[in-house]
């Protein structure tokens, strides 16, 4: 597992600019937040006081639209950077006070400093940085860290099955990122170039969907899918 130090994410004008510019370059990045309101909104909704883990929380976005959905929620979120955390903070302070930790999955993984039991593990766009055997084991220590009941779900970019798709998929993300900054009439580098470097990036370590629902299903989540998809984008988990 590479050292979150070591990454791009760990630069701040390297992280600055993706933030600045997400929604063009993750296709439907809005229309994901929505999903996963609605998920929440129809599986959490029944009872109060409910734990969240933000995991690779970045500026704390993904947090904030679970509190437009429940504001009772009660929120840890965890990153990496020290940057990203007091973004973070600032996005979330008018909704009260929540728990910051700074750590990197491999620490995640290592120590046992998270000591509540979750109603609901969420990340997005983070995972894909580890290799498929650490993924299983973080979705392992997910698990422990939910409660019976609990849901996991996961925003993220996947590794087509074949040639073919790979080459379809990257034409539409191509397109979706063409269409946005044209709708905006922005000027920024070349799709294509952004398409290179994820693919280039060696931090990038996307797997199957397919390998992924079946390490959820084998680490014993149940009610385990796809809940959305766009080429390589996708929304997906289980529950405890």
């Amino acid at each position: 597992m590479t050292d979150f130090i070591k990454t791009n994410w760990a630069k701040t004008e390297f992280s600055q600019n993706y933030l600045e510019k997400a929604d063009i370059y993750i296709v439907e990045r809005r229309r994901m937040f929505s999903i996963l309101r609605s998920f929440v909104s129809h599986f959490l909704s029944s009872s109060g006081n409910k734990r969240l883990l933000d995991l690779g929380c970045g500026d704390g976005i993904l947090t904030e639209e679970l509190l437009q959905v429940d504001g009772s929620l009660s929120a840890t979120l965890l990153d990496g950077s020290d940057d990203m955390l007091a973004k973070a903070r600032r996005r979330l302070v008018k909704f009260g006070e929540f728990r910051y930790v700074k750590a990197s999955f491999q620490e995640l993984l290592e120590k046992d400093f998270l000591a509540e039991k979750y109603d609901l593990a969420v990340s997005s766009m983070a995972i894909h940085h580890l290799t498929l055997n650490e993924k299983v084991m973080l979705f392992n220590k997910i698990r422990a860290l939910l409660k019976d009941g609990g849901y996991f779900v996961n925003i993220d970019v996947v590794l087509p099955p074949t040639e073919a798709l790979d080459q379809w998929y990257m034409k539409l993300w191509q397109e979706w990122m063409d269409n946005k900054k044209s709708s905006l009439g922005l000027e920024d580098e070349p799709s294509e170039n952004i398409i290179k470097r994820y693919k280039d990036l060696g931090e990038n370590r996307p797997d199957t969907l397919e390998d992924q629902l079946r390490a959820l299903n084998e680490l014993g989540f149940s009610e385990v899918d796809c809940f959305y998809k766009y080429g390589i984008f996708t929304i997906f988990g289980g529950k405890r």
